[in-house]
């Protein structure tokens, strides 16, 4: 809704002229209370400016000049809006209709114009006051519509209307909108809105109290203060005193979003009446008023907290109330209201004091946002440049192994994989692979001729070997049945050298509505390669040049794809990619290829840092296990959504959150330590980024006596810094059926929405114990824009968020660390491997174990109950070679051959069982089926 005008205020531009003061030496004797308390260190030069009735919620104009504020004193019976000049105290200009009940003045981005809400359209009288034996309340007026007028009051215009609360409502600087609360959905939202009005957006939705937000400098984000109460009688309250006109503003927390309402996150848990913040100059604090820690809650103070929930800090400590403090413009000086030094009882006034800027200091152990601190300073460390974004192989990632040792062992653990207090008893080594290259043998030769060495690059899945013979152009190297489509059709490759074009033909079945499936499907280089090999192919070559119309213009060439490390197995024959001018060469006339390939692989030392503590009251349980890994990607590289970019990965929300969160589980179970029957292990896993190799290789070399498939269950923590909305996803709910009973009380007792599902596999930690045999879940905090990126950094994190998180895994741990039964593992189907899978195909119904090594084949974790593999006998420990009489190398082959496989038909699998193999007859099922 736009504007509309109305009749110019009655009582506008008139003076009241409360009490002539001169600027210094107040004329004013000084009551009984004080102007500035000694321990209000941030504050200097305190000056009063009011000096009767109730005066608050004054803000500074854009220049700096004056103050606009609410207050209340004879002759009005409730608040109006009145302009000050901090140099004259107590001379305040009424600037509101002198009508009905005002609130929450501002201006104007142009210092032009204010804005203010009022009740006098519906009546000039003040509205009744609440029910107070309802409890303490605020009256939430629909009565209430926000108005624009000039400066003086003149020109009064409305920018809502509508039979809803509209009020509190401020302006960013940067652009004129506003930010304002309303009732017009039927709950008490923040909207957005242009200057006259118009482009009302909706900001929050969730149910329970959004009000008294302000913008950042620099209006990209917003602050308020929120209720959230939780389903059930307190929701129920809630909305019954709504439907009254009524709030309870006994517990309010601050909340942070963009300024889209996008991004919200949760940053004080004070559990106490938190409100009227505000952003300090830098934007990277927020200064509030709160009752937190009054015994009766009758006092209120300006506190400070960081955006990111950590470093609370008390600015002011006077008897009393003090609160809606606002900075200047230039940030030099604080508005805010307060009782002290106050005429009478129940008179608040209005101050203004010199801002002195100091580092916060630290809260101390009690403090609320202590776990938050000591997150904010783990992360910080991990997520320095000089870590050098904790890249295997990195001087970086060594230090941090060091400093995670170190640190387990000030918090009182245990070294997890040996005696003694050195800190090797906490490092448990293993080698992973960091770069490949060509070795000095690789070499593809044409009728003899060498190609340069630009011309062409190894495919990483390649075998290292060599390939001699003719070479036969076979299309794009695709057989497919269902598109009636085979290029292998009538060639004989065997023992030769294919040659098949790069990515997929443009023909409808590729680029149709259906296309993109079997466009990733064709195209896939594996595959192709498979294919090739499935035909008797002894190597294959692969060029981007596709086939296109006569006279048609013949597309860019894509760049060679690089060499990189492959997790997986190779593919069993040769394979390389070459430029099209070595395509074309050969496409010219019949020739020999001889192409050998030798792949250099470069390890570098890695270390799992482990921790113990030991069961206070030992109960003979098998151990719990807590992880977080805290490697990163070093520079960037082929992992990055940014890899042109060589800049460190500081990686803090992947994974120094967890890492950092992981530290203050083992701090709090120290401290409750004797309530635990179980031993926990608390494990640091590194070469997560290079396929899960730090937490692959503990499953397979669990600590002494410990048995890995007997363990209680895996609590994984990735990616744990980003809370929003307070909802964190809790991966692998269905991987034991006790996990909802056990995880939603807990969530509900801290407030948190916990999203619980999925099974317990994903790319992730937790994966090598499920697969296993091992109850698992994985805490995360979600997806974001920064992820992967040189800007995952500590400024991006939510630290009250994480330590919020790390309370919940921490109460969840020490419950399974107290608990007598195991957890009843459910076995779910594996992931398939990369690429999509159209419905034709069938199913095995095996389940790969992702913590087995390189080795050829596909090592089972299990088969799924009842499932064709299970029906045929396989077990967990098989590792199936063999399918369809086609050799199986890796997930990528099984995936492959069940890709022609045809529901219900006949089949022979052979599996490798205590060194023998064992041919089992196999029927396969319908994909998505048991």
């Amino acid at each position: 809704m736009g504007a509309r005008s109305i009749r110019p205020a009655v009582a506008a531009a008139g003076l009241v002229a409360l009490t002539t003061l001169p600027l210094l030496g107040l004329a004013r004797p000084a009551a009984a209370g004080s102007q500035h308390d000694p321990r209000e260190k941030h504050l200097a030069d305190v000056r009063q400016l009011t000096f009767q009735g109730e005066n608050a919620e004054a803000y500074w104009s854009p220049d700096g000049e004056e103050l606009i504020l609410q207050a209340t004193f004879p002759p009005y019976g409730c608040d109006q809006i009145f302009r000050l000049d901090p140099e004259t105290p107590g001379e305040l200009e009424l600037v509101s209709t002198g009508k009905g009940r005002t609130t929450c003045a501002y201006f104007h981005a142009d210092g032009e114009r204010i804005l203010y809400a009022s009740t006098h359209l519906s009546s000039e009288e003040c509205p009744p006051k609440p029910d107070f034996s309802l409890g303490y309340v605020w009256p939430i007026y629909p009565s209430f519509e926000i108005f624009s007028a000039r400066a003086d009051g003149s020109d009064l215009v409305a920018l809502t209307e509508n039979e809803s609360y509209d009020a509190e409502a401020t302006v960013c600087a940067v652009d004129g909108s506003i930010v304002f609360t309303s009732t017009r959905d039927g709950d008490l939202d923040l909207y957005r809105m242009d200057a006259d009005g118009a482009n009302v957006q909706r900001l929050t939705e969730t149910p329970g109290y959004d009000g008294g937000a302000f913008f950042s400098p620099d209006c990209s984000q917003i602050v308020w203060r929120a209720s959230r109460p939780r389903e059930g009688t307190e929701l129920d309250d809630y909305r019954r005193l709504l439907g009254q006109g009524l709030v309870r503003p006994s517990k309010l927390e601050l909340w942070i979003a963009d300024a889209d309402g996008g991004n919200a996150r949760q940053i004080t848990y004070l559990d106490a009446a938190t409100f009227a913040p505000y952003f300090h100059p830098s934007g990277e604090r927020i200064l509030f008023s709160t009752n937190y820690g009054s015994e009766r809650g009758r006092e209120f103070d300006i506190w400070s907290v960081g955006v990111d929930g950590t470093g609370l800090q008390q600015i002011t400590y006077t008897p009393g109330f003090d609160g809606f403090p606002m900075f200047s413009p230039d940030g030099h000086w604080l508005a805010f209201a307060s009782n002290r030094n106050q005429g009478k009882p129940g008179e608040t006034d209005v101050y203004v004091a010199r801002w002195i800027e100091a580092e916060p200091a630290a809260g101390g152990e009690d403090s609320p946002t202590a776990a938050a601190d000591r997150l904010r300073d783990d992360v910080a460390w991990l997520a320095d440049d000089r870590r050098q974004g904790r890249g295997v192989g990195t001087p970086g990632l060594t230090a941090a192994a060091y400093w995670l040792a170190d640190r387990f062992a000030e918090e009182g653990l245990e070294p997890g994989l040996g005696s003694g207090d050195d800190r090797a008893g906490y490092l448990q080594p293993f080698e992973v692979p960091v770069r490949v290259h060509r070795g000095e043998s690789t070499v593809l030769s044409i009728g003899g001729e060498s190609v340069v060495g630009e011309a062409f690059e190894v495919a990483p899945f390649s075998v290292s070997g060599s390939a001699s013979g003719a070479v036969v152009m076979a299309g794009y190297g695709i057989t497919a049945p269902e598109l009636e489509r085979d290029d292998y059709e009538g060639l004989d490759v065997e023992g030769k050298v294919v040659l098949v074009r790069r990515f997929t033909p443009e023909t409808e079945a590729f680029v149709g509505e259906d296309g993109s499936s079997n466009r990733r499907r064709y195209g896939d280089l594996r595959y192709k390669a498979w294919n090739a090999r499935e035909h008797g192919a002894a190597g294959v070559l692969i060029v981007d040049l596709p086939e296109i119309a006569e006279g048609a213009e013949m597309p860019a060439e894509s760049p060679l794809p690089r060499l990189r490390i492959e997790s997986r197995a190779d593919a069993g024959l040769p394979v390389m990619v070459v430029q099209r001018e070595v395509g074309q060469a050969l496409l010219r006339g019949p020739t020999a290829v001889e192409m050998t390939v030798e792949l250099a692989v470069e390890h570098e030392p890695a270390h799992n840092v482990v921790a113990k503590i030991s069961a206070g009251s030992p109960g003979g349980g098998s151990p719990l296990v807590v992880g977080a890994h805290y490697d990163h990607l070093g520079f960037g590289g082929p992992g990055s959504l940014t890899p042109d970019a060589e800049a460190p990965h500081n990686g803090a929300d992947d994974n120094a959150s967890g890492t950092a969160a992981l530290l203050e589980i083992g701090r709090d179970l120290m401290a409750r330590r004797a309530s635990l029957t179980r031993d926990v292990y608390l494990v640091g896993f590194s070469g997560e980024e290079r396929g899960l190799r730090g937490s692959t290789y503990f499953t397979n070399h669990p600590p002494e006596g410990v048995e890995t498939s007997e363990l209680v269950a895996m609590l994984n923590l990735d990616m744990v810094g980003r809370l929003r909305n307070n909802r964190v996803s809790v991966l692998g709910a269905s991987s034991a059926s006790e996990w909802t009973e056990l995880v939603e009380p807990l969530c509900e007792e801290l407030r948190m929405g916990c999203q619980l599902g999925g099974d317990g596999y994903g790319p992730s930690d937790q994966t090598p114990f499920y697969a296993s045999g091992v109850p698992v879940l994985h805490f995360f905090t979600g997806a974001h824009g920064e992820y992967h990126t040189p800007a995952d950094d500590l400024g991006t994190l939510n630290l009250a968020g994480t330590a919020r998180i790390a309370s919940l895994v921490s109460r969840l741990a020490e419950d399974l660390a107290s608990r007598e039964a195991p957890l009843s593992y459910q076995v779910a189907a594996a992931p398939e491997a990369r690429g999509d899978a159209r419905s034709y195909g069938a199913s095995l119904g095996t389940i790969p174990d992702y913590a087995a090594d390189d080795t050829v084949g596909v090592l089972l974790a299990g088969t799924r109950p009842e499932g064709p593999a299970d029906r045929a006998g396989m077990l967990r420990g098989d590792r199936l070679v063999e399918l369809s009489g086609k050799e199986i190398r890796d997930i990528y082959d099984l995936m492959f051959v069940l890709r022609q496989a045809k529901p219900g038909e006949s089949s022979t699998a052979v599996v490798e069982r205590e060194g023998a193999r064992v041919a089992l007859d196999v029927v396969f099922g319908q994909r998505g089926s048991r």
